[in-house]
Order: C-alpha cells, then sequence, then structure tokens
C-alpha cells in the first residue's frame, strides 16, 4: 500500500475544539462546589468588637435604670417635704386650737364675776337673778401627743431657721474611680440601685409614720374642736343671759 494513502485500520483523529484546553481531555472535570449556609468563623477582633458592643449596651442600660430609681427617690423626697409642711401645719393648728379653747376658760371666769355682780343689783324686794347653767365650762380635756408636738416643733424650728427638713443622706457608698470596663459598670450602676432602693424605702417609712401621727393627731383635733364648741356654745347662752339682765337693770 501506498504512504500516501490513509489505511483503513488507522485511528482517527478526534477533532479539536479551538476554545477547549488541551489539559480537559486529561483531567476530569469537577463540579462547582454549593454555597454553604453555615457563614464563615469570626475572627477573634470581631469577637471581641461584638463583645464590646455587647457589654456596653448592658452598661448604657444599667445607667438607665440607675437614673429611673434615682428619679423615684427625688419624688420621694418631693412628697416627705411636702409631707413635713402639712405636719407643721397640723401641729400649729392643734396649738391654735388649744389655746382658743383655754381663752374660753379665761373668759368663763370673768363671765362668772360679771353675773355674780347683775345677781347682786337690783331693788330690795326684787328676786335674785341667777345665770342660767347648763354644764360647767370645762377647758381642753385631751392632753396632745407630746411626741407629736416634738416632732412638729423640731420641724417648724428648721423652717424658720431656713434647713432643709431633712439631713442629706450620709451612708451613700463612693465610688472612687472610673469604671475600666463594662463589667466594672455594670456593677458600680448596681450599687448605686441598691442606694436609691434603700433611700426610698427608708423615706417610704418615714411617710407611712407621718401619715400615721398626723392621722392620730387629726383625730384628736377633731375630738379637741369638738369639746371648744361645747363650751363656745354654753359661753354664748350665758353671755346672752346676763345682757338680758343688764338691759332689765337699765330700764328700771
Amino acid at each position: 500500500m501506498s504512504s500516501g494513502k490513509r489505511s483503513f485500520f488507522a485511528p482517527k483523529k478526534k477533532a479539536t475544539n479551538p476554545f477547549d484546553s488541551g489539559s480537559d481531555d486529561d483531567k476530569p472535570q469537577r463540579r462547582p462546589a454549593r454555597a454553604s449556609s453555615v457563614p464563615p468563623p469570626e475572627s477573634d477582633e470581631q469577637q471581641r468588637g461584638g463583645s464590646s458592643l455587647s457589654g456596653s449596651a448592658g452598661g448604657d442600660r444599667a445607667e438607665e435604670t440607675t437614673r429611673r430609681a434615682q428619679g423615684c427617690v427625688r419624688i420621694a423626697e418631693e412628697m416627705r417635704d411636702t409631707a413635713s409642711k402639712t405636719l407643721v401645719t397640723v401641729h400649729q393648728q392643734g396649738q391654735q386650737i388649744h389655746r382658743t379653747h383655754m381663752m374660753a376658760v379665761d373668759i368663763d371666769q370673768d363671765l362668772s364675776r360679771s353675773e355674780k355682780l347683775l345677781g347682786d343689783l337690783g331693788g330690795l324686794f326684787s328676786k335674785k337673778w341667777k345665770p342660767k347653767k347648763n354644764g360647767a365650762i370645762r377647758g381642753p380635756m385631751l392632753t396632745r401627743d407630746d411626741s407629736f408636738i416634738r416632732k412638729g416643733s423640731h420641724l417648724e424650728q428648721r423652717q424658720k431657721l431656713g434647713l432643709a427638713d431633712h439631713p442629706p443622706r450620709s451612708n451613700a457608698r463612693q465610688f472612687s474611680s472610673e469604671p475600666s470596663s463594662a463589667l466594672e459598670k455594670v456593677e458600680m450602676e448596681k450599687g448605686k440601685q441598691d442606694d436609691a432602693l434603700s433611700d426610698l424605702s427608708n423615706i417610704l417609712i418615714e411617710l407611712k409614720g407621718m401619715a400615721v401621727d398626723m392621722g392620730s393627731e387629726i383625730e384628736r383635733q377633731t375630738k379637741a374642736m369638738g369639746d371648744a364648741e361645747k363650751d363656745y356654745d354654753e359661753l354664748n347662752i350665758r353671755v346672752k343671759g346676763a345682757n338680758t339682765r343688764a338691759r332689765r337693770l337699765l330700764g328700771r
């Protein structure tokens, strides 16, 4: 056979694609990897940054809670100041009721002398006049609570001197330095919150005691005013009788 002719049994050459790489025939083809749903692990720097942000947020929340607790304390202090002024007013009112009732006793003594003089006046054959009395003038019958008087007098004196009704709290915690970490800031704010809640509890106890004292004092004053009213009603009747007796004497 001629060498110029192609042999029937010779292997055929594979057609080549100009766009294919020659290495594709020898290497197996790889499938593209599927995207994983698991995020890649964070670096140490990212973790530290996240922890810092979380700690800062925790510190801010703790600081906000501290401000709210201290705001409640300020409101309670204002209530206590108002209650202190009310207590002083109730104390002064009790003193006024007592002084007014004591004046009824003094009026009774002067009126008794006038009634005796009016009874002695008149004609020789006239019937001796006697004042009409429905009851004796008793004066203040109830003794005021000494402890309430002391409290009221003490607060009244402080107000006159321009001093605060209640001295500032002296056992507050002192924090010498700024916190160096978020955890220290949270612990510091927790201490401030504990102090504020302790103050709030103490003020509420004071308010409760003041309310009980004022309630008891008002009850005593109500009873004292009732007794004073009875004495002044009796004096009013006797004064009218003495005036009627005097007009009759002058008409003769």
